[in-house]
């Protein structure tokens, strides 16, 4: 027997709560291996083994079993053949076949989130102390395991026990491995002191205790790896089932705060950076910061132009926007009513771009021809300016995904292009500044998503 004071101190009764109310033994604990325990195969009768081995078991005692013993006994063995690279390809396909999604990687190393939804290296998948022609995969329901367990032990010796299945992994940000529970029967996998007061009248809202993974690394202190004693338990720690269960421990990838290796962040980001763009029109009242304006407006003029130089200019416009969206309502008014429209919809065609009035931001890209070169010729001067107004485009595109990028909606429209004057009379800019539209800028009312790609526009010949 290893007392648990042999390891570290026993743990004292918390203050945070009444005496009895911790997850925490106030007498001790004490940590007792397993030995004598045969090397299991599929098909052998785990309980039985154990009932042999520790007639001693107690109510109330833990019983902590690596889940390596409960993958033999329930024949979750593969075999590999002999040829290193064959093995490693065979033992590859198992890490991606018990994958849901593969979380980050390092070199040939995988950590995915396993169909269990535990995130660790190479989805569970092991060769350690198995037949050297065979590997290990997961318990397919380590909980449904450690229930039958737990109830079989019952029947054979009439004790009333929890059982904890354990697997070894890493931690985010910490070297080393520890055991932590991935199956658990009879005992509260979760203490919550939320609502508790400590010693200095503090009062705990969020601390959660993850008791089944303090259990299963605290059990590993007596099994090891190297000493053929898979089973521990764990006596003197008061449990109580509330039904819990080890897989109430893993935090769904989507709430998890790490949820990507920075590798496949940073793939995940330059695949979507594009596709997450699309017209925004509703935006929240919350303002768009001013350096994060001048961030996109950097990146997008990072765009290709003509002859080394820079022929586009975004103008952030704020004093003047008012008046500048009143006069250009005005002239599309007046372009309507010439096309011999009624004044009925006048108002619902100009209706449309009171989202630029509404937006938190808008910003106005123009084209500046300045170092274009002059050709005598017509074929060729046009050429020139198709040049530069692409230009002004990819600079305009590159605007709307770097705001994208940084979750900021945006919505381009053409409407200053219509009325150049207009624009330039209201905002005191010279003659060959050329409107390239409006952009309307906020944060969206609906988060950005990306869109599937569209390919019908691609042409091969």
């Amino acid at each position: 027997m290893t007392e648990r004071g042999a390891a570290g101190a026993a743990a004292e009764p918390s203050a945070a709560e009444p005496p009895g109310a911790d997850h925490a033994a106030s007498g001790g604990v004490t940590i007792l291996p397993v030995p004598g325990l045969p090397e299991f195969r599929p098909g052998d009768d785990l309980a039985g083994a154990l009932a042999t081995a520790a007639p001693w078991l107690a109510d109330g005692d833990v019983v902590v079993v690596t889940s390596k013993v409960v993958s033999k006994v329930e024949g979750r063995l593969v075999r590999v053949p002999a040829d290193p690279e064959e093995r490693d390809a065979v033992r590859r396909h198992w890490v991606r076949a018990e994958a849901v999604s593969v979380i980050a990687r390092r070199n040939r190393t995988l950590i995915t989130e396993n169909k269990l939804g535990i995130i660790q290296a190479a989805s569970g998948v092991d060769a350690s102390n198995v037949a050297g022609d065979e590997i290990a995969l997961l318990p397919v329901d380590p909980d449904a395991s450690a229930a039958a367990l737990r109830a079989r032990l019952a029947e054979l010796l009439g004790v009333e026990v929890a059982v904890v299945v354990t697997d070894t992994m890493g931690r985010a940000w910490r070297v080393g491995q520890t055991d932590a529970a991935i199956g658990a029967a009879g005992l509260a996998v979760l203490h919550r002191y939320a609502g508790s007061v400590d010693r200095q009248g503090n009062s705990l809202v969020v601390t959660e205790v993850a008791v089944a993974d303090e259990i299963a690394a605290a059990a590993d202190l007596v099994k090891g790896k190297l000493g053929a004693v898979p089973v521990a338990v764990v006596r003197g720690l008061p449990t109580s089932d509330d039904g819990s269960k080890a897989r109430d421990l893993a935090r769904p990838v989507e709430d998890d705060l790490f949820r990507m290796g920075t590798a496949e962040a940073i793939a995940k980001g330059r695949a979507e950076a594009l596709l997450v763009r699309r017209s925004v029109r509703a935006f929240t009242a919350e303002p768009v910061d001013r350096d994060l304006l001048r961030r996109a407006v950097g990146a997008a003029l990072t765009a290709p132009a003509p002859h080394h130089t820079r022929p586009v200019r975004f103008v952030h416009v704020r004093e003047r926007r008012t008046a500048l969206l009143e006069a250009m309502r005005e002239r599309w008014r007046e372009d309507l009513r010439a096309d011999g429209l009624s004044e009925e919809e006048v108002a619902r065609r100009t209706a449309r771009g009171d989202f630029l009035r509404d937006a938190p931001e808008i910003v106005l890209p123009f084209l500046v021809r300045s170092g274009a070169h002059a050709y005598p010729d017509e074929r060729r001067a046009e050429a020139e300016r198709t040049m530069f107004t692409i230009a002004g485009g990819a600079a305009v595109q590159g605007l709307l995904v770097a705001l994208a990028a940084e979750g900021v909606g945006s919505c381009w429209v053409s409407s200053t292009i219509f009325c150049p004057d207009v624009v330039r009379a209201a905002l005191d800019l010279p003659s060959s500044w050329e409107p390239l539209g409006a952009v309307a800028v906020g944060h969206p009312v609906e988060p950005l998503e990306a869109r599937p790609l569209v390919e019908e526009g691609f042409v091969e010949l």
